[in-house]
Parts: structure tokens; C-alpha cells; sequence
């Protein structure tokens, strides 16, 4: 057993060391709280301190590079800088001439073109040294990534950004560099462009109605030299900018609507009809003549002045650009159509009137040849030159054809019945109406020239005498058809009426022409016999009789009363009068075309009956005027029947016409007799 008061003290240092122990563990957990809360505030800072260490690791690397290498890496970095700063510096520089260039160029042209001159040689520099300066910075970054001098990833992106710009460097990407700045500037030349084209291009003043003998001598105005300047000017900065072709374009555009305008007052629809709508020659005779002044004054004048402005504003283009230009022009002006209308022509239906519309087409084209040469003689006018040509040979070969077959269709015409009204038949007025003007001195060196080209073609010689010999044959077959005709008629009177008209129309109509020279002078005496002859049988045969009517036989020596003496005088009367009707009734619908032997005819007419039966009434007269029944048998006034036979044989509207060929009849082939009598053989 312990001894009491040893096991005090022992109890009591237990109790201490507990006491202490205690403090201790309390003052750890403190402490452990306070590392606690320490750590707990140093963990972002870590974080922080953990992503800051690669940048840091970087920037410290070159530092823990060899020192050659790092000599080396500041080599590199001053080349590739050098070029990359002077890119940039121009990149800025180029910005700055945006406000300029933005604005209307039609403030200070000359100014505008020097920026833009001065923006494409920026961008010329930069399309240049952009690719050296890249290289220089790939350069750059290999050396760096190769000698782990840079961050891993700092080098990807930077050789990222460097790919991008090695992308526009490509032509389809260079316009980028400016960010459209360019592209913009050239749209606003070309609105300057158009704009002074469009200002300075107006259409010629006149009327349908003006005479182009008096516009001839008005040409479009030109376009000023400051203006053509400055179209140059613009030409040759969209030129370097290959705009040429939208520049042709707008040129175009402008003056061809510029002609179109010009070309409409003299109101050309008349081109434009179609083969369908022609009835016949004659119904666009007065178009074909419109035709050669219009063609001549758009060829001399309109064309012409665009010739002459396309080679001014074009001449440092080149000759096939200018001439190229101009032949776009003419086109779209609407010159074809001249070309398609005597197309036109020509596929129309062969007619003898047709002749001589081909030869003024002729004579308009011929007129023009040189013009046509220099104007469309170009490669570029290649269509022009092709239609032109078709059309010249159509032409020939249309005239050349009609002319050969004249004589062939005056025999046809032969066999068709003369007019019923006695008439000249639509043939006989044609073809000596041709034969004159074809031996003309306007007609007859165009139909030879045609027909020289013509036979030449066909590798024949050609006389002009085979011309002169062939229009006397044609001479020769309408008198033989008039012979016929003269024949055809069951009535011989009204044949009388036609033999009369048609052998004085030969006489009027040839005599003091060409043909009439070279047919000389027996032969019109022989036809104003004809003429004569004719007249005078037929005022015996018809109008001469009527006056046997009116005899005095039995009035004078009658002494068996007055009521006798009347009704001899009534029956005399009334035989006039029959006879009289029944022969102006006839008669009436007859026609003497001329008016000088008209009014002769029908003066010669008034002279065998009119005195004859005023002398009759007045010594007759009152034996039946005092009858109730009078106006039966005094049924005209002298002053009536007068201008009864003055109204005779005047033309009526319309003209008979026929170039149908029909059978021969018995009539017309009974043979034809010589007509050659003279007024001496009329009893």
C-alpha cells in the first residue's frame, strides 16, 4: 500500500500535465484553423500564380536560350519588320484617301483621277510587298518555334493570322486590301462617264417634214474637246482597271439612243413592213423614194459624226476598239432595218414597175459605196458588210431579170382583151413610161452599169447597144399589140376610140425622148396619122350620122298644111333623139384619156351636130313647140345638147388593169393586116 501523501503529489502532476496538455491541443487547433484560413486565401493566388508562370516561362526562355541563337532571332525580327511596317504604313495611307474618293468625281475630275492613281499604286505596293513581308514573318516564327524561343501556341496563332493573309494574295481576293474601296471609286467613274456621254449627246432637231436637202447640211454637234478629254481621262483609268468592256457598253447604249432619236423624226415605220403587208410595188413607191434620202442622210450625217467621235474618244483604245464601238452603234441605231427594207423589196412580187425601184435602190447604194466602204469596211462590221452585199446582188439580179423579161410580157399582154373603155391599156402607160426613162439620162447609166455587173458575173460581155437594141424591141411588141387589140373589138367604133388614144399616147408619150431619137421622125408621122385616121372614121361612123336625121327634105316643098308638116317634123325629132341617147348612152362610158384630144374630139363632135340642129329648131322648132306634147320631141336646148357632147369620154376613177395571161380567142387569131393607111383613104 502507497503512502498516502506520495499519491497526492502524483495525483496532482497528472492533473497539471492533463491542464497542459489541454492548452497545447487547444493552442495546435487554433493554429491549424489559422493555416487554414491561410490556405484557404493562397489557393487563387496560386492559381493565379500557376497561369502566370507560362507567359513567364516564355518571356524568361529566350534568356535561357543560347546566345547565338538570340542573336540571331533579333537579325530575323528586324528584316521581317522592316517590310511588314512599311505595309502597314501604306495600308493606313490608303484609308485616308477614302473621304476623296467617296465624293463626286465630277467636282474636280483631274483631282479624283490622281487619288485614284495614287490608290492603285498603294494597292499595287501592297500586292506587291504583302507577300515579302509574310514570308519574312514565317520566316521569323520557324526560326522561334525551331529554338523553342516562344510560346507553343503564340506561334499558332500568329501562323494562323499569316495564312489568312497569304489567302488574299490571290487575284480573286486582292480587291479585299481597300475593303471595296477601289471597286467603289470605278463605279463612280463610270456614273461620270455616263453622265457626260448622256450630258453633250443630243438628237439632231427636225421634223418628218423637213427637207433633207436642207438638213444636210446640219451635223450633229461633236462632243466638246474638254468633254472628249475628259472621257479619255476616265477611259484610261478603267482601262487599267479592266472596265474597258462596261465603258463600251455604256458608250453604246448613249449614242446609239442618241441616232434612234435622231433617226425617229423623220418617221421611219415604213421600214419595218413585212413582206405580208406589201400589196404591191406601187403601194410603197413613195417609201422606196424616202428611202435613198434617208439612207444617204444617215450615212453621210448620223453615222458619220458617231465615226468620227468614236475614233476621237477611242483612238488610244486602238483601231478594232473605236471601230468595234461604232459597228455596235450602227447596229443597235438601227441601220439593218435600211438594209432588211430593200430586202424587202426585192422579195417582192416581180411587177414591170418593179425596174425601176430596184434601180433607185441601186443608185442610192451606189451613191454610198464609198461611204459604205470606209465607214463599215472594217472587221468589226462584218454583218453590215454581208447584208450589204446580199442586198447589192439581189438587187442586180432582181433588175437584171425584170429588164430581160420586159419583152416576154408585153407578148403575153397580147393575148389579153383590150379595155372596155377604150382606153390605154395599164401596159401600154408602163412600159413606154419605162422605156423612156430606162434610155433617161438618170436611168439608163444605172441599168447599163447593173447589167454590166450582172453578165459579168455570168462571165458575158455586155454592149450598151444590146440595151437600145432590146427597148426598140419592146417598141416593136406594143405596136404589134396595139395592132391586135385594135382588132379584138366587135365594136368598131370604140375600136376607133382605142386606135385613136393609144397611137397618139406612143406619139405624145416618145416623142423628143431617147426612144423617140433613135425611132425618128417617120415614125410619129406615121402614128399622128394613125391618130388622125382613126379620129375621123370615127366621127363618120358614129357621131357624123346623127345630123341625117334632121333632113329638110319635104318641109320645104310641102304645101299640104301645117299639121302635116308637124308630124314630119315630130317623127325627125324623135329619130334624132332615139339615135341621139342610144349613142351618148354608149358613148359615155367610153374614155380619151389626153385632155388636148378630148377636148378636140368632143369639139369636132359639137361641131357636126350642134349647128345643125339649132338651125333645124329654129326654123322647125315651133311647129311642135306649140303642141302639148312638145318637150317629147324638143327634149334638148341647143345650149344642153352642147354641153352634153363637151362632157364626153373624161376619165373615170380606178384604171383597168390586167397582167393575167388568158387563151388566145378566135378573134386574136385571125392573124394581124397592116394598118398602114393614112387619113387620105377616109371617104
Amino acid at each position: 500500500m502507497a503512502e498516502p501523501g506520495r499519491s497526492d503529489v502524483n495525483g496532482n502532476d497528472m492533473i497539471g500535465n492533463l491542464i497542459a496538455a489541454r492548452k497545447s491541443l487547444k493552442l495546435s487547433l487554433e493554429k491549424s484553423k489559422a493555416l487554414g484560413f491561410a490556405l484557404e486565401k493562397a489557393g487563387p493566388r496560386l492559381d493565379e500564380i500557376n497561369q502566370r508562370l507560362p507567359p513567364l516561362e516564355a518571356a524568361v526562355r529566350p534568356i535561357r536560350a543560347d546566345k547565338e541563337a538570340l542573336i540571331a532571332a533579333g537579325d530575323h525580327i528586324n528584316r521581317a519588320i522592316g517590310p511588314a511596317a512599311a505595309v502597314l504604313k501604306v495600308f493606313d495611307a490608303v484609308h485616308g484617301l477614302e473621304k476623296s474618293l467617296l465624293s463626286d468625281p465630277r467636282n474636280n475630275l483631274p483631282g479624283y483621277l490622281s487619288v485614284l492613281k495614287r490608290l492603285e499604286e498603294a494597292l499595287r505596293f501592297m500586292g506587291d510587298n504583302c507577300g515579302l513581308a509574310i514570308q519574312w514573318l514565317e520566316d521569323i516564327l520557324d526560326y522561334l518555334d525551331d529554338n523553342v524561343m516562344a510560346d507553343e501556341q503564340h506561334l499558332l496563332n500568329l501562323k494562323k493570322s499569316l495564312k489568312g493573309l497569304s489567302e488574299l494574295q490571290s487575284d480573286c481576293e486582292k480587291a479585299r486590301l481597300d475593303g471595296g474601296l477601289l471597286n467603289a471609286a470605278l463605279d463612280k467613274l463610270e456614273g461620270e462617264f455616263r453622265r457626260l456621254l448622256t450630258e453633250h449627246s443630243v438628237p439632231l432637231p427636225m421634223s418628218s417634214s423637213s427637207d433633207l436637202g436642207e438638213q444636210a447640211v446640219i451635223s450633229p454637234s461633236l462632243l466638246p474637246v474638254s468633254a472628249i478629254h475628259k472621257l479619255q481621262a476616265i477611259l484610261g483609268r478603267l482601262r487599267t482597271n479592266n472596265r474597258l468592256e462596261k465603258c463600251i457598253s455604256i458608250y453604246v447604249e448613249v449614242r446609239s439612243s442618241n441616232v434612234r432619236a435622231s433617226l425617229k423624226a423623220l418617221d421611219l415605220d415604213y421600214l419595218e413592213i413585212s413582206l405580208a403587208e406589201f400589196n404591191d410595188v406601187q403601194s410603197i413607191e413613195g417609201y422606196i423614194a424616202h428611202w435613198g434620202k434617208h439612207l444617204e442622210f444617215a450615212v453621210k450625217h448620223l453615222f458619220e459624226a458617231e465615226y468620227k467621235l468614236c475614233n476621237d474618244v477611242f483612238e488610244r483604245m486602238g483601231l478594232d476598239v473605236w471601230m468595234g464601238c461604232f459597228s455596235k452603234i450602227a447596229a443597235q441605231a438601227g441601220f439593218l432595218a435600211f438594209l432588211q427594207f430593200g430586202k424587202t423589196v426585192t422579195e417582192s412580187k416581180k411587177d414591170p414597175i418593179k425596174l425601176l425601184k430596184l434601180l433607185d435602190i441601186f443608185a442610192s447604194l451606189n451613191k454610198l459605196r464609198l461611204d459604205f466602204n470606209r465607214l463599215f469596211g472594217g472587221a468589226a462590221c462584218m454583218e453590215i458588210q454581208n447584208l450589204t452585199r446580199d442586198l447589192i446582188k439581189r438587187v442586180i439580179d432582181g433588175a437584171a431579170e425584170i429588164f430581160w423579161e420586159l419583152l416576154v410580157q408585153v407578148e403575153l399582154q397580147r393575148q389579153i382583151p383590150p379595155p372596155p373603155d377604150g382606153n390605154i391599156p395599164i401596159l401600154m402607160s408602163i412600159i413606154t413610161d419605162h422605156c423612156n426613162k430606162l434610155l433617161g439620162d438618170n436611168y439608163k447609166p444605172i441599168l447599163n452599169q447593173v447589167l454590166l455587173i450582172h453578165r459579168s458575173w455570168k462571165r458575158e460581155k455586155f454592149q450598151e447597144r444590146i440595151l437600145v437594141s432590146e427597148v426598140l424591141n419592146i417598141v416593136k411588141a406594143i405596136e404589134l399589140n396595139l395592132e391586135t387589140w385594135t382588132k379584138a373589138y366587135e365594136d368598131s367604133i370604140l375600136s376607133n376610140i382605142f386606135a385613136m388614144n393609144n397611137h397618139y399616147h406612143l406619139f405624145k408619150h416618145l416623142k423628143g425622148t431617147k426612144v423617140g431619137d433613135l425611132l425618128g421622125d417617120s415614125w410619129f408621122r406615121e402614128h399622128e396619122q394613125y391618130k388622125d385616121y382613126y379620129a375621123t372614121i370615127f366621127l363618120r361612123d358614129s357621131w357624123g350620122k346623127l345630123p341625117g336625121h334632121l333632113s329638110r327634105e319635104g318641109l320645104i316643098l310641102f304645101s299640104g298644111g301645117r299639121a302635116t308638116a308637124r308630124d314630119l317634123v315630130k317623127k325627125r325629132l324623135k329619130n334624132f333623139n332615139e339615135a341621139f341617147d342610144e349613142m351618148y348612152k354608149r358613148q359615155s362610158c367610153w374614155v380619151v384619156p389626153d385632155r388636148a384630144l378630148r377636148e378636140k374630139i368632143c369639139q369636132q363632135i359639137v361641131q357636126a351636130v350642134v349647128p345643125v340642129y339649132r338651125s333645124y329648131m329654129q326654123n322647125y322648132g315651133p311647129l311642135v313647140e306649140q303642141d302639148g306634147s312638145s318637150s317629147k320631141y324638143a327634149k334638148y336646148s341647143v345650149q344642153t345638147l352642147e354641153q352634153m357632147l363637151s362632157s364626153l369620154f373624161l376619165p373615170k376613177p380606178g384604171r383597168y388593169a390586167s397582167f393575167k395571161g388568158r387563151q388566145l380567142s378566135d378573134k386574136f387569131e385571125n392573124g394581124i393586116s397592116d394598118l398602114r393607111r393614112t387619113t387620105s383613104a377616109v371617104v
